[in-house]
C-alpha cells in the first residue's frame, strides 16, 4: 500500500495529513494484521494508535503503512507490520509488566509494546540508531520506555527479571543470558537461526524453572551482531 498523494496535495494543513496516516494506519490493520488472525484487542489498539510514518526515513514515508519491511539505515529495519503484531500479540502483553526488547532499531516495536505495558526496556547495539531512537521516543511522548546502547546477546541484568523479551534480531541460538533474565512464567519470542538464512520465529517459555520452546513461522530477520 503507498501513501495516497492525495494526501499531500490537497491537505497540506497538518490535522489533515495526520488524519491521513490514522486512515491509512486503521486500513493496515484492518487488511494486513486483524484478517491475517491477530486477534489480541491489546495488540490491535496499540497499531491503531503508534504513528509508524515518524519511524521511518523521510524519504520511504510513502511506504511506512506497506506490508513490508524498512530500511533505517546501518544495515537494519523496522519489520513489516503484521510481524510487528504477531510477535507483539505473542508476548502476551496484557500480563507482561515489564519488557526487554533487544534491537530498538527506528523504536517503533518499543513504542507499540509501551503503548500496552507498563515499563519497556530497549538495547540497540549501533550507537546512531540508539541515540536517534530515544530522542524519537521522548519526543513522541513514550515515557516508559528506556533505551540503551549496548550487546542486547547480554540482556540488561540490572532491571531483571522481565516478564516477556522480544528479540527483532536473529541469533544463531537462543542467548543463555536472556533465558536468565525471563521470568518464571514469562514468554520470549526470539528469531532463531543463521545469517542470510530462512529463520524460525521461536517462542520461549519459562515454567517452573524449565524452558519450553516452540516455533511458529519462518521468517527473515538481520541477525544479532554482538560488541567485540
Amino acid at each position: 500500500m503507498r501513501l495516497p498523494l492525495l494526501i499531500f496535495m490537497f491537505c497540506a494543513a497538518p490535522a489533515c495529513a495526520q488524519q491521513g496516516f490514522e486512515e491509512l494506519r486503521h486500513e493496515m490493520v484492518k487488511v494486513q494484521i486483524a484478517a491475517r488472525g491477530i486477534r489480541d484487542t491489546a495488540t490491535l489498539r496499540a497499531m491503531r494508535s503508534v504513528p509508524r510514518h515518524e519511524f521511518v526515513p523521510p524519504e520511504l514515508i510513502s511506504g511506512a503503512y506497506g506490508d513490508f519491511a524498512l530500511p533505517i539505515g546501518s544495515g537494519q529495519t523496522i519489520s513489516q507490520p503484521y510481524i510487528v503484531a504477531l510477535m507483539t500479540e505473542l508476548i502476551d502483553p496484557a500480563n507482561a509488566a515489564k519488557v526487554l526488547e533487544v534491537g530498538s532499531g527506528s523504536g517503533y516495536q518499543a513504542a507499540v509494546l509501551a503503548e500496552i505495558v507498563d515499563s519497556v526496556y530497549t538495547i540497540e547495539i549501533v550507537p546512531e540508531l540508539a541515540s536517534s531512537a530515544a530522542k524519537r521516543l521522548k519526543r513522541l511522548g513514550y515515557e516508559n520506555v528506556v533505551v540503551r546502547q549496548g550487546d542486547g546477546y547480554l540482556g540488561w541484568p540490572e532491571h531483571a527479571p522481565f516478564d516477556a523479551i522480544l528479540v527483532t534480531a536473529a541469533p544463531d541460538h537462543i542467548p543463555d543470558p536472556l533465558v536468565a533474565q525471563l521470568n518464571d512464567g514469562g514468554v520470549m519470542v526470539i528469531p532463531v537461526g543463521s545469517a542470510g538464512s530462512i529463520q524460525s520465529l521461536t517462542v520461549v517459555r519459562k515454567e517452573d524453572g524449565k524452558v519450553v520452546t516452540e516455533s511458529k513461522l519462518p521468517v527473515r530477520f538481520v541477525p544479532l551482531t554482538r560488541e567485540r
